[in-house]
Protein backbone atom coordinates (compact mmCIF):
# COMPACT_ATOMS: atom_id res chain seq x y z
CA UNK A 1 0.00 0.00 0.00
CA UNK A 2 0.98 3.54 -0.97
CA UNK A 3 2.49 5.70 1.81
CA UNK A 4 1.34 9.58 1.81
CA UNK A 5 4.85 10.69 0.42
CA UNK A 6 5.04 7.63 -2.06
CA UNK A 7 1.57 8.70 -3.78
CA UNK A 8 2.76 12.39 -3.69
CA UNK A 9 6.26 11.57 -5.53
CA UNK A 10 4.29 9.19 -8.00
CA UNK A 11 2.07 11.97 -8.74
CA UNK A 12 4.57 14.60 -9.03
CA UNK A 13 6.36 12.33 -11.71
CA UNK A 14 2.84 11.19 -12.87
CA UNK A 15 2.12 14.76 -14.25
CA UNK A 16 5.73 15.64 -15.14
CA UNK A 17 6.30 12.65 -17.58
CA UNK A 18 3.31 10.30 -17.37
CA UNK A 19 4.86 8.45 -20.16
CA UNK A 20 7.17 6.81 -17.56
CA UNK A 21 3.78 4.73 -15.97
CA UNK A 22 3.26 2.71 -19.83
CA UNK A 23 7.50 2.46 -20.20
CA UNK A 24 7.88 4.88 -22.58
CA UNK A 25 11.51 5.66 -23.47
CA UNK A 26 12.22 9.93 -22.97
CA UNK A 27 14.06 9.30 -26.55
CA UNK A 28 10.96 7.57 -28.48
CA UNK A 29 8.75 10.41 -27.68
CA UNK A 30 7.84 12.40 -30.69
CA UNK A 31 9.85 9.85 -33.12
CA UNK A 32 7.32 8.03 -35.72
CA UNK A 33 7.08 4.44 -34.51
CA UNK A 34 8.99 1.66 -37.26
CA UNK A 35 6.15 -0.30 -39.31
CA UNK A 36 5.97 -4.07 -38.30
CA UNK A 37 4.01 -6.74 -39.88
CA UNK A 38 2.12 -8.85 -37.81
CA UNK A 39 1.18 -12.12 -38.34
CA UNK A 40 -2.08 -12.05 -36.11
CA UNK A 41 -3.41 -8.60 -35.74
CA UNK A 42 -3.57 -5.55 -37.92
CA UNK A 43 -2.44 -2.49 -37.12
CA UNK A 44 -3.85 1.08 -38.47
CA UNK A 45 -3.18 4.22 -37.77
CA UNK A 46 -6.34 6.76 -38.51
CA UNK A 47 -5.33 9.87 -37.86
CA UNK A 48 -4.29 10.10 -33.95
CA UNK A 49 -6.89 7.11 -33.74
CA UNK A 50 -4.84 3.82 -33.74
CA UNK A 51 -6.89 0.89 -34.79
CA UNK A 52 -5.72 -2.63 -33.67
CA UNK A 53 -7.52 -5.78 -35.27
CA UNK A 54 -7.45 -9.10 -33.62
CA UNK A 55 -6.98 -10.97 -37.25
CA UNK A 56 -7.05 -15.02 -36.59
CA UNK A 57 -10.82 -15.18 -37.47
CA UNK A 58 -10.53 -19.25 -38.26
CA UNK A 59 -9.51 -19.67 -34.84
CA UNK A 60 -12.04 -17.51 -33.38
CA UNK A 61 -9.59 -15.13 -32.51
CA UNK A 62 -8.14 -16.93 -29.82
CA UNK A 63 -5.74 -15.24 -27.84
CA UNK A 64 -2.38 -17.69 -28.45
CA UNK A 65 0.93 -16.85 -26.98
CA UNK A 66 1.40 -16.00 -30.26
CA UNK A 67 -1.21 -13.33 -30.48
CA UNK A 68 -1.02 -11.74 -27.17
CA UNK A 69 3.14 -11.16 -27.74
CA UNK A 70 2.25 -9.21 -30.84
CA UNK A 71 -0.41 -7.27 -28.55
CA UNK A 72 2.15 -6.59 -26.03
CA UNK A 73 4.65 -4.89 -28.86
CA UNK A 74 1.77 -3.19 -30.49
CA UNK A 75 0.60 -1.58 -27.29
CA UNK A 76 3.93 -0.88 -26.48
CA UNK A 77 4.80 0.77 -29.68
CA UNK A 78 1.43 3.02 -29.58
CA UNK A 79 2.17 4.08 -26.25
CA UNK A 80 5.36 5.88 -27.35
CA UNK A 81 3.42 7.85 -30.00
CA UNK A 82 2.73 10.94 -29.07
CA UNK A 83 0.62 11.67 -31.95
CA UNK A 84 -2.26 8.78 -31.22
CA UNK A 85 -4.68 10.10 -28.81
CA UNK A 86 -6.94 6.66 -28.37
CA UNK A 87 -7.14 3.30 -29.35
CA UNK A 88 -9.84 1.04 -30.77
CA UNK A 89 -9.51 -2.43 -30.41
CA UNK A 90 -11.49 -4.43 -32.40
CA UNK A 91 -11.49 -8.37 -34.32
CA UNK A 92 -12.05 -9.52 -37.84
CA UNK A 93 -14.85 -12.09 -38.51
CA UNK A 94 -17.88 -13.18 -36.21
CA UNK A 95 -16.39 -13.50 -33.01
CA UNK A 96 -14.20 -11.13 -31.02
CA UNK A 97 -12.04 -13.61 -28.81
CA UNK A 98 -13.10 -17.16 -27.80
CA UNK A 99 -10.07 -16.75 -24.89
CA UNK A 100 -7.10 -18.87 -24.59
CA UNK A 101 -5.74 -21.13 -27.55
CA UNK A 102 -7.24 -24.49 -25.82
CA UNK A 103 -4.58 -25.94 -27.98
CA UNK A 104 -1.88 -24.88 -25.83
CA UNK A 105 -3.35 -25.58 -22.63
CA UNK A 106 -3.43 -29.26 -23.26
CA UNK A 107 0.06 -31.68 -22.04
CA UNK A 108 2.37 -28.97 -20.73
CA UNK A 109 4.04 -28.56 -17.96
CA UNK A 110 3.57 -26.37 -15.09
CA UNK A 111 6.36 -23.19 -16.42
CA UNK A 112 4.56 -23.68 -20.13
CA UNK A 113 0.91 -22.50 -18.48
CA UNK A 114 2.81 -20.25 -16.11
CA UNK A 115 4.55 -18.21 -18.92
CA UNK A 116 1.47 -18.27 -20.79
CA UNK A 117 -0.78 -16.42 -17.76
CA UNK A 118 2.28 -14.11 -17.31
CA UNK A 119 2.02 -12.65 -20.58
CA UNK A 120 -1.88 -12.27 -20.89
CA UNK A 121 -1.51 -11.00 -17.47
CA UNK A 122 1.13 -8.77 -18.64
CA UNK A 123 -0.80 -7.72 -21.70
CA UNK A 124 -3.87 -6.71 -19.63
CA UNK A 125 -2.17 -4.35 -17.53
CA UNK A 126 0.04 -2.89 -20.73
CA UNK A 127 -3.41 -1.97 -22.10
CA UNK A 128 -4.27 0.10 -19.14
CA UNK A 129 -0.69 1.62 -18.55
CA UNK A 130 -0.66 3.13 -21.84
CA UNK A 131 -1.39 7.15 -22.09
CA UNK A 132 -4.02 6.59 -24.67
CA UNK A 133 -7.39 4.68 -23.63
CA UNK A 134 -7.89 2.16 -25.23
CA UNK A 135 -11.96 1.08 -26.93
CA UNK A 136 -12.85 -2.14 -27.14
CA UNK A 137 -15.16 -2.32 -30.27
CA UNK A 138 -16.83 -5.47 -30.15
CA UNK A 139 -18.83 -7.03 -32.83
CA UNK A 140 -19.34 -10.49 -31.43
CA UNK A 141 -18.77 -13.26 -29.37
CA UNK A 142 -16.09 -12.57 -26.25
CA UNK A 143 -15.43 -15.41 -24.02
CA UNK A 144 -13.32 -16.44 -20.98
CA UNK A 145 -10.04 -14.40 -21.47
CA UNK A 146 -11.74 -12.33 -24.33
CA UNK A 147 -14.05 -11.04 -22.29
CA UNK A 148 -10.90 -10.34 -20.13
CA UNK A 149 -9.98 -8.27 -22.99
CA UNK A 150 -13.24 -6.53 -23.26
CA UNK A 151 -13.49 -5.46 -19.27
CA UNK A 152 -9.72 -4.68 -19.03
CA UNK A 153 -10.33 -2.16 -21.64
CA UNK A 154 -11.07 1.36 -20.27
CA UNK A 155 -14.21 1.71 -22.41
CA UNK A 156 -16.29 -0.63 -24.30
CA UNK A 157 -19.01 -0.44 -26.77
CA UNK A 158 -20.65 -3.93 -28.41
CA UNK A 159 -23.11 -4.93 -31.09
CA UNK A 160 -26.50 -5.69 -29.83
CA UNK A 161 -25.58 -9.00 -30.92
CA UNK A 162 -22.88 -9.60 -29.40
CA UNK A 163 -22.78 -11.74 -26.03
CA UNK A 164 -20.47 -12.61 -23.13
CA UNK A 165 -19.39 -15.45 -20.87
CA UNK A 166 -16.84 -16.84 -18.49
CA UNK A 167 -17.39 -20.64 -18.72
CA UNK A 168 -14.36 -22.05 -17.89
CA UNK A 169 -16.05 -23.67 -15.00
CA UNK A 170 -17.87 -26.33 -17.54
CA UNK A 171 -14.58 -27.38 -18.76
CA UNK A 172 -12.75 -28.08 -15.81
CA UNK A 173 -10.19 -24.77 -15.66
CA UNK A 174 -12.08 -21.66 -13.83
CA UNK A 175 -11.93 -18.36 -15.64
CA UNK A 176 -9.19 -17.14 -12.58
CA UNK A 177 -7.48 -14.44 -14.25
CA UNK A 178 -10.67 -13.48 -16.28
CA UNK A 179 -12.08 -12.74 -12.79
CA UNK A 180 -9.34 -10.37 -12.03
CA UNK A 181 -10.63 -8.03 -14.52
CA UNK A 182 -14.24 -8.59 -14.93
CA UNK A 183 -14.57 -8.18 -11.10
CA UNK A 184 -13.20 -4.96 -10.93
CA UNK A 185 -15.65 -3.94 -13.59
CA UNK A 186 -18.85 -5.31 -12.44
CA UNK A 187 -20.45 -6.18 -8.81
CA UNK A 188 -18.91 -9.36 -6.60
CA UNK A 189 -21.93 -10.91 -7.09
CA UNK A 190 -22.91 -10.29 -10.71
CA UNK A 191 -19.24 -11.27 -11.34
CA UNK A 192 -19.75 -14.66 -9.23
CA UNK A 193 -22.79 -14.93 -11.37
CA UNK A 194 -20.72 -15.16 -14.66
CA UNK A 195 -17.88 -17.24 -13.13
CA UNK A 196 -19.66 -19.66 -11.51
CA UNK A 197 -22.95 -20.48 -13.59
CA UNK A 198 -21.26 -19.84 -17.31
CA UNK A 199 -24.16 -17.72 -18.21
CA UNK A 200 -23.95 -16.02 -21.56
CA UNK A 201 -24.59 -12.46 -20.70
CA UNK A 202 -26.07 -10.66 -23.78
CA UNK A 203 -25.13 -7.19 -25.00
CA UNK A 204 -27.87 -5.15 -23.28
CA UNK A 205 -27.58 -6.67 -20.00
CA UNK A 206 -23.73 -5.78 -20.25
CA UNK A 207 -24.04 -2.71 -20.48
CA UNK A 208 -26.50 -2.53 -17.64
CA UNK A 209 -24.07 -4.03 -15.72
CA UNK A 210 -20.97 -2.02 -16.54
CA UNK A 211 -18.85 -4.76 -18.34
CA UNK A 212 -19.39 -2.51 -21.35
CA UNK A 213 -20.39 1.52 -21.98
CA UNK A 214 -23.45 0.49 -24.42
CA UNK A 215 -25.18 -1.50 -27.14
CA UNK A 216 -25.52 -0.22 -30.91
CA UNK A 217 -26.95 -1.96 -33.72
CA UNK A 218 -24.30 -3.70 -35.18
CA UNK A 219 -24.25 -1.19 -38.26
CA UNK A 220 -23.68 1.25 -36.58
CA UNK A 221 -21.10 0.13 -34.13
CA UNK A 222 -17.92 1.18 -35.99
CA UNK A 223 -19.16 4.33 -36.40
CA UNK A 224 -20.36 4.80 -32.68
CA UNK A 225 -16.09 3.53 -31.75
CA UNK A 226 -14.71 6.03 -33.87
CA UNK A 227 -16.76 9.04 -32.13
CA UNK A 228 -16.12 8.07 -28.77
CA UNK A 229 -12.41 7.63 -29.60
CA UNK A 230 -12.32 11.49 -31.68
CA UNK A 231 -14.23 13.01 -29.05
CA UNK A 232 -11.19 11.44 -26.61
CA UNK A 233 -8.79 13.06 -29.15
CA UNK A 234 -10.13 16.61 -28.84
CA UNK A 235 -8.96 16.69 -24.89
CA UNK A 236 -5.15 17.51 -24.48
CA UNK A 237 -3.22 14.06 -24.59
CA UNK A 238 -1.05 15.45 -21.18
CA UNK A 239 -4.16 15.40 -19.22
CA UNK A 240 -5.85 12.09 -20.61
CA UNK A 241 -2.69 10.70 -19.69
CA UNK A 242 -2.39 12.20 -16.17
CA UNK A 243 -6.23 11.27 -16.02
CA UNK A 244 -6.40 7.37 -16.96
CA UNK A 245 -2.76 7.01 -14.53
CA UNK A 246 -4.56 8.89 -11.67
CA UNK A 247 -7.63 6.70 -12.10
CA UNK A 248 -6.08 2.90 -11.91
CA UNK A 249 -3.53 4.26 -9.12
CA UNK A 250 -6.26 5.41 -6.61
CA UNK A 251 -9.33 2.95 -7.67
CA UNK A 252 -7.71 0.52 -5.00
CA UNK A 253 -6.73 3.20 -2.30
CA UNK A 254 -8.60 3.88 0.49
CA UNK A 255 -10.39 6.95 0.39
CA UNK A 256 -8.05 9.07 2.65
CA UNK A 257 -4.89 7.77 0.22
CA UNK A 258 -7.03 8.10 -2.93
CA UNK A 259 -7.39 12.14 -2.14
CA UNK A 260 -3.72 11.98 -0.41
CA UNK A 261 -2.96 10.90 -3.93
CA UNK A 262 -5.68 12.57 -6.19
CA UNK A 263 -5.24 16.55 -4.70
CA UNK A 264 -1.16 16.03 -5.79
CA UNK A 265 -1.77 15.01 -8.63
CA UNK A 266 -4.62 17.92 -9.25
CA UNK A 267 -2.34 20.55 -8.13
CA UNK A 268 0.66 19.16 -10.22
CA UNK A 269 -1.34 18.91 -13.61
CA UNK A 270 -2.69 22.51 -12.56
CA UNK A 271 0.93 23.66 -13.17
CA UNK A 272 0.73 22.37 -16.80
CA UNK A 273 0.57 24.48 -20.02
CA UNK A 274 -2.19 22.68 -21.13
CA UNK A 275 -3.89 23.56 -18.24
CA UNK A 276 -3.34 26.76 -17.57
CA UNK A 277 -4.42 26.86 -21.92
CA UNK A 278 -7.36 25.53 -21.45
CA UNK A 279 -8.55 27.33 -18.61
CA UNK A 280 -7.45 30.58 -19.87
CA UNK A 281 -9.61 29.51 -23.33
CA UNK A 282 -12.64 28.45 -21.07
CA UNK A 283 -12.57 31.91 -18.96
CA UNK A 284 -11.61 33.20 -22.65
CA UNK A 285 -14.39 32.03 -24.91
CA UNK A 286 -12.15 30.78 -27.39
CA UNK A 287 -10.87 27.18 -28.35
CA UNK A 288 -7.93 25.65 -26.64
CA UNK A 289 -4.27 24.99 -28.50
CA UNK A 290 -3.02 21.97 -27.07
CA UNK A 291 0.75 21.33 -27.18
CA UNK A 292 0.67 18.27 -24.59
CA UNK A 293 2.95 19.92 -21.91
Amino acid sequence: MHSTVDTRAEAAQAVADPSRAAGRPEEARGRDVPETRYENLRFEPEGSIAVVTLNRPNKRNALSLDLMRELLSCFQRIGEERRLRAVILAAEGKVFSSGHDLNELVGRDINEYRQLFDVCAELMMKIQAIPQPVIAEVQGVATAAGCQLVATCDLAVAAEEAWFATPGVTNGLFCTTPMVAVSRTVSRKRALQMLLTADRIDAKTAADWGLINHAVPASELRAETRKLAARIAEASPLTVAIGKQAFYSQIDLDQPKAYAYAKEVMSMNAMAVDAQEGISAFLGKRVACWTGK
